[in-house]
């Protein structure tokens, strides 16, 4: 490749990044992941003749759909061997993000743990068609399926995921409100706000990965869950401080010990009121956190 074509190559790349992250992250869960699969994708780009590429937008989308793919099979069987509850590796995001309500939905931690329940294929339709407004077309070059195929699996997972989303969706103000309260009821320490705060039937699923204390099933319940926290909170000697942030796209918090983060939550709201706590500890998923304080997805 000669110097022009590699710039035009680098040049079509850096322009689609967030994008194609953006791809990989939401069929993957997983940022080491995906940052892995968008170097396969360089490499292959690399070596394409650019002179035959009339859209290099959607000839790196197919290119990068095919490693998750790839990916996405492998890590299923290692995800069915994980100790405990599986969360994404969480992602603290611009507050504009959260703002674009499509966007900020399609990396919510609600709605990737429904896409967990998809079939590999399904989840790749599913991303493309619904949050990226890919064409069957070209969803089929990048699946192997034909056009008509790929038509019944979108319909096929946008029912699956339909009937497992919330079905309210909050303004970022609400979310905020929300958050804001149980972060102050959590540094307090105050039950009773934080039974304020939660739906009667809240569900937390925290992951440690083995690694860190963490249930290893899903708590439901408000008074399991403030038990959860407040138990664990009054054995921990350390000075605990929530710092507000916004992850996967919706406000959430940091959970710092002695000012070293521990953990981070991302919180589905409905309502007004918190009826999903996912609590990510597992130290192998906040490299990224710890180093990152913010990530523009597109």
């Amino acid at each position: 490749m000669t110097d022009h074509a590699t710039d035009a190559a680098t040049d079509a790349f850096v322009a689609h990044r967030n994008l194609l992250f953006t791809v990989a992250y939401e069929m993957l869960g997983s940022a080491a992941d995906a940052e892995d699969v968008l170097q396969e994708t360089w490499l292959r780009w690399v070596g394409v003749d650019l002179d035959q590429v009339s859209d290099p937008r959607a000839y790196l989308v197919r290119i990068t759909t095919r490693q998750a793919l790839n990916r996405l099979r492998t890590v299923k069987r290692r995800r069915e061997a994980y100790v405990g509850q599986w969360l994404p590796e969480p992602l603290l995001t611009t507050p504009d993000v959260a703002e674009d309500v499509e966007l900020a939905e399609s990396v919510s931690m609600a709605l990737m743990l429904v896409l967990e329940t998809l079939s590999p294929t399904e989840r790749a339709v599913f991303v493309l068609r619904e949050v990226f407004d890919v064409g069957y077309d070209e969803i089929a070059a990048a699946v192997d399926k034909s056009p008509a195929a790929v038509r019944q699996i979108a319909h096929r997972a946008r029912r699956h995921v339909d009937a497992r989303r919330p079905r309210r969706t909050v303004t970022p103000g609400e979310a905020r409100a929300a958050v804001e309260s149980f972060r102050r009821a959590l540094e307090t320490r105050d039950p009773q706000s934080l039974l304020d705060v939660l739906a009667p039937d809240v569900v937390l699923v925290s992951d440690g990965g083995g690694l860190k204390r963490a249930a290893l099933r899903p708590v439901v319940g408000a008074d399991k869950l403030v038990r959860f926290y407040l138990g664990g909170s009054g054995r921990v000697e350390a000075t605990i401080t929530c710092e507000p942030t916004v992850v996967n796209g919706s406000p959430g918090l940091a959970l710092l010990l002695d000012g070293e983060i521990d953990g981070v939550m991302a919180m589905r709201v409905e309502d007004g009121r918190i009826t999903g706590v996912y609590y990510v500890r597992n130290p192998e998923k906040l490299t990224r956190v710890e180093t990152e304080t913010t990530l523009t997805l597109r």
